[in-house]
């Protein structure tokens, strides 16, 4: 097992009208000793925008802002802008959300030069209904079934969409090509492009005739991840592969429980699995995590490597803001242990 060491809650909601409900789910890039932390805040009737602190090192705020930096500007993202995630690629910052109208909830892109002045890009997944998804999807017999057990069926003209939420890029590119996750329940799946224009409605039916090639990680184990699972923080690059903390959630008697995971992929082609934990990296445990505006939550959405101390920071709750802290070494002597044994 792996020692991990809880850092407690960084951030608290404040008075301010936009977070004066919770704070929670940050994307988080580190700039020398600086970490910015663009985080979602939350005011009363659940209306999403995204605020802003750094930090000097892993954990001592230097500033907070006392508005938000992302507010809703568009239809389909009119109840909010949640759950962001940052990576840098060359010279563009890319930072993902979730884009919620009050009923859709999609993954979205802005992108930066500067961390200040953010250019939205709109929404990148597929906006399809659940009927199609699932026509498609069962084309080729070799798709989970649990991916159809979370469909909402509804007429065409409606426009209610398949959730597809947790887009996070990987930090740089991959063989020439932009990588990125996203979650359609229950498990990770995995698109490659060369360029965001590739993203039409063509490309997304052939590749959900095709999804099984695309899914990167399907729940396998009991307990910690048994219902699903979904992106978390963005890749990180070892030596050993691509080390991705996602989410694994458990449905129990007293609700869902919400764990951050660990896994490998491989750095050439990240849609191969070369590891996976079989236990949980870390679950709620205190009070903070386990009672708040949603029971049982842990949810990791960003990363600060400092020498060889991994910081994960999560929200708690859907309430705090908080951080834990393990051994990049020792987490990676871990997972090697629990390779994926070569299928037959």
């Amino acid at each position: 097992m792996i020692t991990v060491k809880k850092e407690g809650i960084l951030l608290n909601k404040t008075s301010h009208s936009f977070e004066n409900e919770g704070v929670l789910n940050p994307a988080v890039i580190r700039e020398g000793n600086s970490v910015h932390v663009f985080y979602r805040a939350v005011r009363k009737g659940n209306y999403s925008t995204i605020g802003y602190c750094q930090l000097d090192g892993p954990l001592t705020i230097r500033e907070r802002y006392t508005t938000p930096v992302l507010v809703p500007q568009f239809d389909y993202e009119s109840q909010g802008v949640e759950d962001p995630r940052i990576v840098k690629i060359d010279d563009l910052y890319y930072m993902t959300y979730t884009s919620y109208d009050g009923v859709n909830a999609l993954g979205t892109l802005a992108t930066s030069t500067d961390l200040k002045n953010f250019e939205r890009k709109g929404i990148i997944v597929a906006k399809v209904v659940s009927d199609e998804f699932e026509r498609l999807a069962k084309f080729s017999g070799e798709v989970n079934p649990k991916y159809f057990r979370h469909a909402r069926h509804f007429k065409p003209e409606e426009k209610i969409f398949l959730w597809d939420k947790n887009v996070i890029f990987f930090p740089r590119r991959i063989n020439d090509k932009l990588f990125f996750l996203h979650r359609i329940r229950p498990g990770i799946q995995i698109v490659s492009i060369n360029d965001l224009k590739e993203l039409t409605k063509e490309f997304w039916v052939e590749y959900y005739l095709n999804l099984h090639e695309y899914i990167v990680l399907d729940p396998i184990h009991d307990g910690h991840e048994a219902s699903y699972i979904g992106g978390g923080c963005p890749p990180i690059e070892t030596e050993h592969g691509w080390l991705l903390i996602y989410h694994g959630v458990h449905d129990t008697i007293n609700g869902y429980v919400y764990s951050a995971c660990a896994a490998l992929l491989d750095l050439d082609n990240p849609q191969k699995e070369i590891a996976r934990l079989p236990y949980a990296l870390f679950q709620p445990e205190y009070e903070w995590e386990i009672h708040g505006v949603v029971d049982n939550v842990v949810f990791p959405t960003g990363t600060a490597l400092f020498d060889d101390t991994l910081y994960i920071y999560y929200g708690a709750a859907d309430k705090h803001i908080a951080c834990a802290s393990v051994s990049l070494s020792e987490l990676l002597k871990e997972l090697m242990l629990n390779t994926k044994k070569d299928e037959k």
